[in-house]
Order: structure tokens, then C-alpha cells, then sequence
């Protein structure tokens, strides 16, 4: 059965029984017998699609409209009238205020499903592409346009959103002393909600970067600094984010980084896949919690790789999910391929029943080359949804 909810507004208590049996099979209905009973109804609980009778006591169906055309939440159902009346006047008040179909007793009942069916069906067509646009907006806020380019190194993104999944998200800045701060972070959640939490919290990272990188370069400290401004807000009290911060040093060659809750980063080369030190708790459970902090020096041809649970997650066709693992073994071999970064994207997917990632999915390679005279910086994937 359909989860969408139908309310029925209809004083003539055997036609409103009628009518919720024949609709119940297809979703949820929900019964009011007038327009008074109806906008309680709707306070409880917002319809997907309103049938209503025109003449009825209290409220009639005209006053009922033109009630809930005055409130934002409400003004958008799509609203079907039944009436007795066939006199033009009736159909010209119906249409001036916005009626979306006007049936007329008696009538057809399989002709009203047919027609609330494709009401509800037009509803949900216009919310999934409002939902896709939204999306693929927020998605492209929560990736930079660029990456920094530096002698020696090597460093490539790859990020695509998925239209389900959550709220991936990655930024860096220079710091005045040619170091470069990233953050990585997973905001827990699906959908919509998610990737708008997502930017909500990355503006909180943005921010709290930009005001304290020159007293707080730490990636342990910055971690501890944003879980308290996350426990404290009161609009993002319930969420919780997977984050990974790091500083890395072109001219020393190190990745000093903190990890709360994050997918684990691997060291690679020629030789082995390694994946480092165990995360810390999630950013939004606990206050006063203090987080780990670990550096890493990375030799000439060393690739330090970084990833969300999209690729982590990703069903394989053993009945599993691809895990840390099989993303070793997949860094390993495609560590030789002329794009690596894009042979691990490939790789997981050849090992998966599905075409396509179930979630946000993002990797982060970063590898100090042999040749110090060449840069590559590329963020690549498509920011659709």
C-alpha cells in the first residue's frame, strides 16, 4: 500500500464509507465530515490529497479551500471536489480558487481512483525532481571548485552524490605558513535532510577554520573546538558527523591528522596498502572529548588515501559489503594504473551487483611523487543526482 494520505471530507456518511473503502487499498485515508472536522484532521496530520464535497454543514467545501489556501503548508494539496451541482457558477468558484479536478455526482468510482492516482502521482513526479534539484544544489556546496597544486604531489578527488544518499563534504585552506588544512566528514543521515545538515555543518567548519587556523592548527584541537559548537547548537542538536582533519606539509612531507568516527586512511605503495590508527568517538555524542592525534611522513611515492563509507559500504556480489579490506587490496592494484584514483572508483563497482555507488561516495588521493617538478590537482565526478 501506498504511504501517501488521502483525506476524505464528505457529510453523507455512507458515501464517505464508500469512498474510504475503495481508496484504503491504495493509501492511507483518512475521514472528515466537514470542513471544520477536516481542518482538525489536517492539523494532525497533513494530506497528501484532499477529496471534498462542496455543500456540507459548519464548513462548506469553497470555505474549506480558501482556508487552507491562506497557509503556506497547506495551500499546495492538490484538492478534489465532489458536488451535486452542475451550474457553471460552481465550477468557475471551484476554479478560481485553485481546485485541481471537479467531479460531479453521481460519478464513476473507478474514474475518481483513476484520476486521485494521477493527482497523487503528478504530487510526487514534481516533489522528487524539487528533492533532485535541491540536492544536486547542496551537493555542489559541499565540494571545492578547486585544489591546491604543488610541485612533487600528486592530488585527485573524486566525488559523486547519490540522489538517497547522505551528506558527504570536503574543504581546505592555506594557512599562512604554506601548510594546508582539509577537512573530510560524513554527516549521518539520508536524503535531503542530510546533505542540508551537511552544509549547515560544513558553514560551522568553514567558519571556525577561517577564525582560528592561526591559533588552533591542530587537527585535534580544531576537532574538540567544532564538537562542542555542534553539542551547543540548538539546530543541529541531533546531529552526529563522522569527520577526518589533517594538516599536510608539502615541504616536510607529513599528514598530521584527527580522526572522529571516520573511515581509516591507508598508506600506499608499490609494496603494501596500510591502513592507520583506529578513529575516535563521533563528533555530537559527548562534550569535553578529546581526540587523537597521528602524523605521518610520506617518502617518495606514498599515497595517503582517504575515503567515506559510500565506498566502505558498497554491496559486493558475495552478499557483503566491499569494507576496509577489500579497499586495501583495491588501492594496492590500481596504485600502478595511469588514474588511480578513478581504477579504485571502477574496481569496487566491478565487484558490486549495483551499476552505481547507494551512497555518497567520495576519494581523497594524495601521493608524493618522484618527480618534483610536476603537479597534478584534479577534482573529478560528476555533482549530479
Amino acid at each position: 500500500m501506498d504511504e501517501r494520505t488521502i483525506l476524505i471530507v464528505e457529510d453523507d456518511a455512507t458515501l464517505r464509507e464508500l469512498l474510504s473503502y475503495r481508496l484504503e487499498s491504495h493509501c492511507a485515508v483518512v475521514t472528515a465530515v466537514d470542513g471544520v472536522d477536516a481542518l482538525n484532521k489536517i492539523s494532525d496530520r497533513r494530506p497528501d490529497l484532499i477529496i471534498s464535497d462542496v455543500m456540507m454543514p459548519r464548513m462548506d467545501g469553497f470555505t474549506l479551500l480558501e482556508e487552507l489556501q491562506t497557509q503556506p503548508d497547506t495551500r499546495a494539496i492538490p484538492f478534489i471536489f465532489l458536488t451535486a451541482r452542475t451550474d457553471e457558477d460552481a465550477h468557475m468558484t471551484g476554479m478560481r480558487l485553485g481546485v485541481d479536478d471537479f467531479i460531479t455526482k453521481p460519478f464513476d468510482m473507478k474514474q475518481l481512483v483513476s484520476r486521485a492516482k494521477r493527482l497523487l502521482e503528478r504530487v510526487e513526479v514534481f516533489s522528487n525532481r524539487l528533492d533532485t534539484q535541491l540536492g544536486h544544489d547542496f551537493s555542489q556546496r559541499l565540494m571545492p571548485d578547486a585544489l591546491p597544486e604543488m610541485p612533487g604531489y600528486e592530488l585527485v578527488v573524486r566525488y559523486e552524490p547519490s540522489e538517497q544518499g547522505g551528506g558527504d563534504l570536503l574543504d581546505w585552506s592555506q594557512l599562512d605558513d604554506g601548510r594546508y588544512f582539509f577537512a573530510i566528514g560524513d554527516v549521518m543521515g539520508k536524503g535531503l535532510q542530510a546533505k542540508f545538515y551537511a552544509y549547515s555543518f560544513l558553514s560551522y567548519v568553514r567558519a571556525s577554520l577561517r577564525a582560528r587556523l592561526d591559533d588552533v592548527p591542530a587537527p585535534a584541537d580544531m576537532m574538540a573546538h567544532i564538537n562542542t559548537l555542534l553539542l551547543e547548537d540548538q539546530v543541529l542538536t541531533d546531529t552526529f558527523a563522522s569527520f577526518l582533519l589533517f594538516v599536510w606539509d608539502p615541504n616536510a612531507h607529513t599528514v598530521t591528522f584527527s580522526n572522529a568516527g571516520h573511515c581509516r586512511p591507508l598508506l600506499v605503495d608499490e609494496k603494501a596498502s596500510t591502513l592507520v590508527e583506529d578513529s575516535d568517538i563521533l563528533l555530537g555524542l559527548t562534550p569535553d572529548t578529546s581526540f587523537a592525534q597521528h602524523t605521518l611522513t610520506l617518502d617518495p611515492g606514498t599515497a595517503f588515501v582517504a575515503y567515506t563509507d559510500g565506498l566502505l559500504e558498497q554491496p559486493t556480489r558475495e552478499e557483503s559489503t566491499l569494507g576496509e579490506e577489500g579497499i586495501r587490496a583495491l588501492t594496492q592494484e590500481a596504485y600502478r594504473a595511469g588514474h588511480p584514483v578513478d581504477a579504485i572508483w571502477d574496481g569496487a563497482l566491478k565487484r558490486s551487483p549495483w551499476s552505481h555507488y547507494k551512497d555518497d561516495t567520495l576519494i581523497f588521493w594524495l601521493k608524493r611523487t618522484a618527480d618534483t617538478s610536476t603537479s597534478v590537482a584534479r577534482v573529478s565526478g560528476a555533482i549530479t543526482s
